[in-house]
């Protein structure tokens, strides 16, 4: 019985394989296709929306790409005994860089401001005022923004002994390493003052270049440390924290944003240049 039933069974058991596959097919097919209609549904509509997010955020046009391969950096090594100080890079592209100080202000929507805008935005932190909001920072790190020292807990350090002034950008450094899993190499003092001692206890930190800045962009508008009242390539320019009674980080970025494209110029990563 098993052998003349054989070629029966066969013949049913083939014939059942062709047809699963057949259905196996026709149904591994079809949701590939849909899947890659709705994939396409989901991607096509970024197009636009990426190439127009500048009208999104008040702008009248794209912001110009900066050079990919810029200049000789002209920051010093780690450890040297002055790392230079800057608050304007000499070069030819026509690039400005945008820094940010404290960490005070923590807008969600300012990620996606930077992300959607691909803005090189540099943040100066300091940990005290940071306080609990290091994972905003975070989020704004992989998005494209940079992460540097601004000291623990923002002291004038000028006139401060070298164990005071050390502690604060170290301590910083270690806070910075322990969070984000780095170092920074760039430093702003508080206020902007700082001293010879400040330099080198800076260069003990890690650290390769102090960086201050040539324009500030307040509540309404850019005002000047010194040099034209205009913008120029390689200018650094200090977003100033949070005003009460003023625009939030947002607004203010958009007005230094419209500054620097009605002067021809760019946003660049001032950690490709410093």
């Amino acid at each position: 019985m098993r052998t003349r039933g054989l070629p029966a069974v066969l013949l049913i058991l083939t014939t059942l394989t062709t047809l699963a596959a057949l259905a196996g097919c026709a149904q591994s097919v079809d949701p590939i296709e849909r899947l890659g209609k709705k994939a396409a549904a989901r991607v096509r509509p970024h197009g636009p929306a990426a190439q127009d997010a500048y009208r999104h955020w008040g702008l009248t046009a794209p912001l110009a790409p900066a050079p990919r391969h810029p200049g000789r950096s002209l920051a010093g090594s780690p450890g040297a005994a002055f790392p230079p100080v800057v608050d304007h890079v000499p070069t030819t592209d026509k690039v400005v860089f945008l820094t940010y100080d404290d960490g005070a202000e923590r807008d969600p929507r300012f990620v996606d401001m930077v992300r959607e805008l691909r803005l090189p935005v540099s943040m100066f932190l300091t940990d005290s005022v940071v306080g609990p909001g290091y994972a905003h920072f975070a989020r704004l790190r992989s998005v494209g923004a940079n992460i540097q020292n601004h000291t623990l807990d923002h002291p004038a350090l000028r006139g401060l002994p070298y164990s005071g002034q050390r502690a604060e950008i170290c301590g910083q450094q270690d806070k910075l390493r322990a969070r984000f899993g780095l170092r920074p190499r760039l430093f702003r003092p508080p206020y902007g003052i700082y001293d010879t001692t400040t330099r080198r206890a800076a260069a003990d930190c890690g650290i390769a270049a102090v960086v201050l800045w040539r324009a500030s962009m307040g509540p309404t508008d850019l005002t000047y440390t010194h040099g034209p009242h205009r913008l120029h390539p390689g200018d650094i320019i200090a977003v100033a924290p949070d005003e009460s009674t003023g625009p939030g980080l947002r607004e203010r970025t958009t007005r230094l944003l419209r500054r620097v494209q009605e002067q021809g110029l760019t946003v660049g990563r001032l950690e490709d240049y410093v």
